[in-house]
């Protein structure tokens, strides 16, 4: 994972496109971005339910475990985007089968870290031929430079999330004050 944390200076701005609607869907990069996220998790989904009883949230923390052995709800949420909340429910349906073991992290003893069993491992090195099958299948159309052009841009559009966060609040600011206040006023009350 630590690919993803890594930092790279950004490219030089690429030439701002318009797009004439969001009905032009057949050029909105969001919209083919989640059709295609939604389809692979939802596929992904029916399958590990079907083979192994668990779902697509606990094959994500699966997959973290064993890169990294061990993980906090606040790590995997960081990583991947879940909300903590949910991580922490399936941390908690993980332990009850035998998946995963939890204990209080040695440097911040409030941390809880979770870490994989010979169970999870046992799983995780089941599930992931599936996972592995569907990445091939879903690429397979590329050339092998195309995929690496490909994993590089998306790579470089992971990295700039922040900055279209920014660029949101901003607009947001300028066009919608009164909602800007409110999601301010929100935050300061749930600190």
């Amino acid at each position: 994972m630590t690919q993803l944390a890594r930092r790279q200076p950004p490219a030089q701005s690429p030439p701002r496109r318009q797009i004439a609607s969001v009905e032009d869907l057949e050029r909105y990069l969001p919209a083919f971005l989640s059709w295609i996220a939604s389809k692979l998790q939802r596929g992904a989904s029916q399958h590990y339910l079907n083979v192994f009883d668990v779902g697509i949230e606990t094959w994500r923390c699966l997959m973290l475990l064993a890169i990294e052995n061990s993980i906090s709800a606040q790590r995997v949420s960081r990583i991947i985007g879940m909300d903590k909340a949910s991580v922490s429910r399936c941390f908690k349906r993980m332990q009850a089968r035998g998946l995963i073991t939890m204990a209080l992290d040695d440097a911040d003893g409030r941390l809880r870290i979770a870490k994989l069993t010979p169970k999870g491992r046992k799983l995780h090195d089941q599930m992931i031929g599936i996972a592995l099958e569907r990445e091939r299948a879903l690429v397979e159309v590329l050339q092998p430079a195309e995929l690496e052009t490909l994993i590089g841009l998306l790579q470089r559009l992971h990295r700039n999330l922040p900055a279209v966060e920014a660029a949101t609040e901003r607009y947001v600011a300028q066009r919608f004050p009164q909602a800007a206040r409110r999601r301010r006023a929100r935050a300061a009350t749930d600190e």
